[in-house]
């Protein structure tokens, strides 16, 4: 791995640019207020839905992952950063009084880890094409494959314009810097569509969410069910707790730092086990457990007086998003009953209308979580590859819709019920 080198705030304008807007390009998100930020990544919104008794909806980002609070704990903590391959360069669209207009959370990298939309074959192919994949700029959110837009524009004149300048920029820049190509993961349907229409390789996957068709108690969704399904569930929940397991919810001010101590025990067996070097380091989770506890749920389970075992959710304005989970004790059902059923009493009592519990798994789907499409963006400099590319994109975008189609038909509700 090639070694990221800092750089410095730069200032410049896209070719086709007027002097309406100025783009700069920053190293940190400590160069700008989180107020000005968050207004783009964030804008409020009057119809949000769902909200927690103790933490009002004005408080709670729709999505926490492109929160500043968020971003910013994994730069000062170190996550990401020129040793981690992962070097902020995100793209700050100003207007002529200076006010931010629009941004996009970007890096440049020199390895393909903690991505989730896996383009390792892309990256040999341009190898052996004689070209270096490395560095690449991505926008995206470090380690969270969560959907969420990427340019974030909040909402006035010329908002169309301002996401166009922004896709505009993350292009000039790759042949600016002589990289290899620009990804915008797991973006919104909006962003995606957008993208495709400026030129941009259009790809798909799937991932399992769980929706609440207004349900008011657990049992209301195990009704809806197929019987066969509903016992299977009632059976894994009986399991754990039959072991002496108690469950316990913490969020907002309750949550410590002796509960970070416990969670990132788990979160380091977990990585160790998965990937090798986990990616979020202790210092990580103190500072979003600082800025953001009332946007996080623990879920722990406590077995003899000892936790055993925990998730971290976070909680947005209408969905609980499932991030990382370990044991130190391995119990069957353990995993199902703390990171899917535990969440979706949560989300059920908490009137939010979606728990996305993270990539991939089609286990998931037998729990009630059904598969929901996610979306990337890909421009490659040289045509050639771009090409050959898109070719490979188009024959999996329909495997991707075949497996989604077969993951419906396998569906574990009742027929007559959604």
């Amino acid at each position: 791995m090639c070694p990221l080198k800092e750089q410095t705030t730069a200032f410049f304008a896209p070719n086709t640019m007027d002097n309406e807007y100025q783009i700069k390009i920053v190293r940190s998100l400590a160069e700008i207020a989180p107020k000005a930020w968050d207004s783009c990544a964030n804008p409020v919104s009057p119809s949000a839905h769902g909200v927690q008794t103790d933490a009002p909806k004005a408080r709670r980002a729709a999505n926490p992952f492109l929160s500043h609070d968020f971003l910013s704990a994994l730069e000062e903590s170190g996550s990401v950063g020129a040793q981690a391959g992962w070097l902020p360069q995100h793209i700050l669209l100003f207007d002529k009084a200076g006010q931010l207009a629009g941004a996009m959370p970007c890096y440049l990298k020199v390895h393909s880890r903690g991505e989730y939309v896996f383009d390792h074959a892309w990256a040999h192919a341009y190898q052996r094409y004689g070209l270096p994949y490395y560095p690449k700029l991505q926008a995206a959110v470090p380690f969270t494959p969560v959907t969420g837009p990427r340019m974030l524009v909040p909402p006035g004149k010329d908002r169309a314009r301002r996401r166009q300048l922004l896709l505009q920029t993350a292009i000039e820049r790759v042949h600016r810097e002589n990289l290899s190509s620009f990804h915008m993961t797991f973006a919104s349907h909006e962003d995606w569509r957008e993208a495709g229409a400026a030129g941009l390789i259009q790809r798909k996957d799937q991932q399992f969410h769980w929706h609440n068709h207004d349900f008011t108690h657990f049992d209301d969704f195990l009704a809806s069910l197929a019987s066969r399904k509903r016992k299977a569930v009632r059976r894994e929940r009986r399991a754990v707790l039959c072991r002496d397991i108690h469950v316990e919810h913490i969020t907002g001010r309750d949550i410590t730092e002796a509960h970070w101590d416990h969670f990132f025990a788990f979160y380091m067996d977990t990585g160790n086990r998965k990937w090798g070097t986990p990616y979020l380091n202790r210092q990580f989770f103190s500072l979003i457990g600082q800025s953001m506890a009332n946007q996080i749920l623990l879920i722990f389970a406590r077995r003899h007086g000892k936790y055993i075992a925990g998730a971290l959710n976070f909680i947005g304005q209408d969905t609980l998003y499932g991030r990382y989970w370990g044991a130190l004790e391995h119990h069957p059902f353990l995993h199902f009953e703390i990171c899917y059923y535990q969440a979706i009493d949560y989300a059920i009592a908490h009137r939010l209308n979606r728990v996305e519990a993270g990539a991939q798994g089609e286990h998931k789907l037998a729990r009630g979580y059904l598969p929901t499409p996610t979306y990337s963006a890909h421009y490659f400099a040289d045509p050639g590859f771009a090409q050959a590319v898109r070719r490979y994109v188009e024959e999996e975008h329909h495997a991707v819709d075949d497996e989604i189609d077969y993951y419906l038909s396998h569906s574990p509700f009742r027929k007559d019920s959604t």
